[in-house]
């Protein structure tokens, strides 16, 4: 299979949140601030729904007797543990600030840059997408994908500027690299099975679901944003990644203990 197969899906969405950021710079100029915080408010709605439907397939998943959702609150926890030790949040803002500075960006760069990477690169279609699209060349899950973050990216530049085309880079990194070691990580999720069960497999679903919350996470900053509420009253979502490896390994480690 050619690399451009392989990362057909990748380059469609990557060109949409380009497209999307693009036009929500062009008309967030226009809007008057009340707009944009209600655009803020909406955008959180649809968040939220879309990372509760993503947590309720932690109901799927169970380690022995242990339920998918105490899985993955402890994998949150530790995640939230480490990603605190580590800075995590801080370092992305950090990064946000750093680009914010070379690209002459202003207004709230940072939180869009770091808001719209987690939003497009957190959740099911990010895995799914680049397993399907790396192993077999199709990409249709990768433009469903395509849609919803371009309309969302539309939003999002409208409110926070310039940060939010800076995360099209990394749907292009993150999802690329997917697709590119998708073998190899096939070979890791499915164990041999069918690729069809992907959408099934309890790894799978439990990365799903911790990353849902996440996502509802998100769902609730955009909301204090547009009611304005101030930074510290938001949930250091950054600090949570590290819980997409700690669920996934939780799992592992309660299959085998119950085996």
């Amino acid at each position: 299979m050619s690399l451009l197969a392989q990362l057909s899906g990748t380059l469609i969405n990557t060109a949409t949140v380009i497209v999307g950021s693009g036009l929500g710079l062009l008309l967030g100029s226009r809007l008057p601030a009340r707009t944009q915080r209600t655009l803020l408010q909406v955008l959180s709605l649809v968040t939220l729904y879309i990372g509760l439907g993503m947590a309720s397939s932690l109901g799927s998943v169970k380690g022995g007797p242990v339920p998918g959702v105490i899985l993955a609150l402890i994998g949150l926890a530790l995640g939230a543990v480490i990603g605190e030790a580590l800075n995590l949040e801080d370092r992305l803002s950090q990064l946000g600030d750093t680009l914010k500075r070379r690209m002459r960006g202003g207004g709230q760069f940072t939180e869009g840059f770091v808001a719209a990477s987690l939003l497009f690169c957190v959740g099911p279609l990010t895995i799914v997408g680049g397993l399907q699209n790396g192993l077999t060349g199709d990409s249709s899950s990768y433009v469903l994908k395509a849609t919803l973050d371009g309309i969302s990216s539309l939003a999002l530049a409208s409110v926070y500027g310039v940060g939010v085309l800076l995360s099209a880079a990394a749907v292009l990194v993150i999802q690329g690299s997917i697709a590119l070691a998708s073998g190899g990580l096939a070979g890791l999720l499915l164990g041999g099975a069918d690729p069809a069960t992907l959408n099934s497999n309890p790894y799978v679903l439990i990365i799903t679901g911790a990353g849902g919350l996440m996502i509802v996470g998100i769902g609730w900053n955009l909301m204090l944003a547009g009611l304005g509420f101030g930074e510290e009253h938001r949930v250091r979502v950054g600090s949570f990644l590290p819980a997409l490896i700690a669920a996934p390994l939780l799992l592992w480690a309660a299959r085998l203990v119950w085996a």
